[in-house]
């Protein structure tokens, strides 16, 4: 990220346009209007999805563009889509039924743009979709360390299987579950060293196979890690969409780069084997790795596999309560899987994709700056003012703007992320101009064109304002029963320049306590940490808006008594509104209703059942 800093020296003209943009808070300043033409929420919602285009076009091969009766401003956008004949000849038909009961005029040609729009935002939802079900389907491999200090984690193995698909089973009934084991010893144990059931969807199969894997072996503090690996890697059918390798052990894998103990390997794996190139071909498989820590022995061994592949999962298993072993182990395994599923379902299996979030999060800085040294910035925040019906929600012409607001701000910002999302970074900030100096987050979406920033960011303030709304009025009908609020961080709009004068566009809110933060649900239908209470909310937003729209993706911290969430996503049946994480009609149906299983918390509200799957009809 480039360097901000606050513009003080400029020449008239420039100063002249500063003093127009500092403003006190009201509706959106004339100095921004080029910002908010350029927007045209109405019309430009129709161009949010062009780069879905690409998603799907790709591979495809273009063709010339000759469609009668098409406007030319119209068929020179197409031209830019690069689209197929087949695609063509439909738009061209729609067109032609179009033009033979009306004259094209500008009207007409806005409505043509719906028609094409709405059309490729479809079929790049329902590959999406397509996408999200095949991630649905999962391969999961217990890799264990199987020497005699082992015993209690080969039987929690065993133990906790029927229990994690009994539990995925119940709360995402949508994942299909293959299971595996490969279990490794050392060298010195011969051929008896690794052994390993390849994936199946008998679970009792699995735990009969684990009664007879015992526990022995292992003659110096190393083990066959990297052999155990490769095994799992190399040799089983993996096959499935979102492909899973939770990691439990003790001990470092051989060689002096891993431990300063004794070791009879120094050297290393004595058949060649290398941290790098495993993980490498693992990588290669698109498999994902968690690790499930007993000692502190595998330190050194966890920092370079994350040189390597980046950050992942590290899950406690340490501590001896058979009991308490166990629940660690259904939570480890159940949170891989769930963890898996939504990265693949909502980044998708490629590998570049898949690990770039994770080295991401290598540079990542989670302690606050130094705030005196860092230079103080200026910049605009804008914002919709709150909601008060449900008219204006569904009116995307609500959402342009004559309802912005926007006052000055001044502000101090890290220099390094603090975290890393699927979609955005996070930086710690700071408040600095209102009446007591406030800790904030700033957020910054990793990729967006230049042109379209400004739009990217104001549909993430939209989509806040709904959440918003419509958190305050569920609140109003949980708090008269005494169930826990729902409320969303209060989002706006960052404005500020550049070194080089470019105008830059962020999000910022609030900053949230000191708490663990989760993912509670995502817009892929996958339910990471089951709430009751979220779910229910769900629920409330779809019957409220009269199946018009849900607010999912639910993130945030857990208090006593209260969520405090952010960064939400919405279906909605206007595909055009909320951006590409809106997967319309067809998501609220298969991610939403086909999923959700009414609790006693939808009781307590009285929302209508909705129960397998079956959509509410108003």
């Amino acid at each position: 990220m480039s360097k901000w800093f606050c513009l003080k020296k400029k020449s008239k003209k420039r100063a002249k346009a500063k003093s127009d943009d500092t403003i006190t808070t009201t509706s959106i300043t004339p100095s921004r209007s080029n910002d908010t033409e350029k927007l045209n929420l109405t019309e430009e919602r129709l161009k949010l999805c062009a780069d879905e285009i690409n998603t799907f076009s790709f591979e495809e091969k273009p063709i010339n563009i000759k469609v009668k009766a098409i406007p030319s401003s119209f068929a020179s956008d197409l031209e830019k889509s690069n689209l197929t004949e087949e695609r063509l000849k439909r738009y061209a038909y729609e067109t032609d039924t179009l033009s033979s009961d009306i004259t094209l005029t500008s009207n007409t040609e806005n409505e043509l743009k719906t028609k094409v729009n709405t059309f490729l935002r479809e079929k790049a939802i329902s590959k999406t979709l397509n996408n999200i079900k095949l991630s649905m389907k999962v391969d999961l491999c217990f890799v264990l360390d199987c020497t005699d200090s082992m015993e209690p984690y080969i039987a929690a193995a065993r133990d906790c299987i029927l229990q994690v698909t009994n539990y995925i089973k119940h709360t995402n009934p949508s994942i299909e579950l293959r299971v595996g084991f490969c279990g490794y010893r050392d060298h010195s144990d011969g051929h008896d060293r690794l052994q390993s059931l390849d994936f199946t969807d008998q679970y009792e199969q699995f735990t009969t196979y684990l009664q007879s894997v015992l526990p022995f072996g292992g003659d110096d503090i190393p083990e066959d890690v990297l052999g155990g690996l490769n095994e799992a890697i190399a040799k089983m059918n993996w096959k499935n969409g979102t492909r899973v390798l939770l990691h439990i052990g003790d001990s470092p894998p051989h060689g002096k780069n891993f431990t300063d103990l004794a070791d009879s390997c120094p050297k290393g794996d004595p058949y060649g084997l290398t941290a790098k190139n495993v993980l490498k071909k693992m990588q290669s498989k698109n498999i994902l790795y968690f690790f499930g820590k007993i000692t502190d022995e595998t330190d050194k061994m966890l920092e370079i596999f994350r040189g390597i592949i980046g950050e992942f999962p590290v899950f406690d298993l340490i501590g001896g309560d058979p009991i308490k072993l166990i629940e660690n182990f259904i939570k480890a395994t159940s949170t891989s899987i769930t963890y898996a599923v939504s990265m693949t379902s909502t980044i998708g299996s490629d590998t570049k994709d898949m690990y770039s979030l994770q080295r991401k999060k290598l540079d990542m800085n989670p302690n606050e700056p130094d705030w005196i040294i860092l230079p103080l910035q200026e910049g605009i925040v804008m914002w919709y003012p709150i909601l008060d019906t449900l008219n204006k929600l569904k009116d995307p012409n609500y959402f342009n703007k004559s309802n912005l607001f926007s006052r000055s701000f001044s502000f101090k910002i890290a220099s390094q992320p603090f975290s890393a999302g699927v979609e955005r970074y996070a930086y710690f900030a700071l408040d600095i101009g209102s009446c007591s100096t406030k800790k904030m987050v700033i957020k910054e979406y990793h990729r967006v064109v230049r042109n379209d920033s400004f739009k990217k960011y104001i549909v993430a303030i939209e989509i806040s304002t709904i959440a918003s709304f419509l958190s305050t009025e569920f609140n109003l009908i949980a708090e008269r029963k005494d169930l826990p609020r729902v409320k969303f961080l209060n989002v706006k709009l960052l404005r500020c320049g550049t070194i080089n004068f470019n105008t830059r566009y962020y999000t910022i809110e609030p900053k949230l306590h000191n708490m663990e933060y989760k993912r509670f649900n995502a817009n892929t239908g996958v339910i990471t940490e089951l709430r009751p209470i979220l779910e229910a909310f769900v629920h409330f937003t779809y019957e409220y808006t009269k199946g018009y729209l849900v607010v999912c993706d639910l993130q945030g911290i857990e208090l006593t008594n209260e969520f405090l969430l952010t960064d939400p996503a919405i279906h909605c049946i206007d595909s055009l509104r909320f951006g590409r994480t809106n997967f319309g009609k067809k998501g609220i149906n298969q991610l939403f209703l086909a999923n959700h299983r009414c609790n006693d918390i939808c009781k307590q509200l009285k929302l209508k059942l909705i129960n397998n799957g079956l959509s509410i009809k108003y």
